[in-house]
């Protein structure tokens, strides 16, 4: 059952709270930081190396899994706290299994990141080297 006395007047004032949950994952989490500095020198690497629309779909996608899952994983531990600072088992686990999900998609964002990069790096290192 939804809670009323949170429901959005219109779609302009949802999208402000969602405006404003940017901004606060921003200002409070530094991990949520790292990954967008991450994220802008991806985006300066593919524009550098002048990466395929296709490269560009997966880079996309793996940066977007990222940020998505950091995202989840605050408001899951904010979640946690509010519920109980005491030790439970149950809490522990879904701290662990969400920072787990982040993990992942980091790892798979840097795997994908290494297929589509290491060849242009490559490339490059052999027309330095080589000349």
């Amino acid at each position: 059952m939804k809670n009323h006395s949170y429901k959005s007047e219109d779609f302009f004032k949802s999208q402000g709270y969602a405006r404003n949950g940017i901004k606060l994952i921003y200002k409070n989490e530094r991990n949520f930081r790292i990954e967008l500095v991450f994220t802008l020198l991806v985006i300066l690497a593919g524009v550098f190396f002048k990466v395929t629309h296709f490269e560009w779909i997966a880079l996309s996608l793996v940066i977007s899994m990222v940020l998505i899952s950091e995202t989840i994983n605050s408001a899951i531990e904010a979640l946690c706290d509010t519920v109980t600072q005491d030790f439970k088992i149950n809490v522990k686990y879904a701290k662990d299994v969400s920072a787990g999900a982040v993990l992942v998609s980091s790892l798979l964002s840097v795997i994908t990141g290494l297929i589509i990069f290491l060849p242009y790096i490559i490339e490059l290192a052999q027309n330095i080297f080589l000349r």
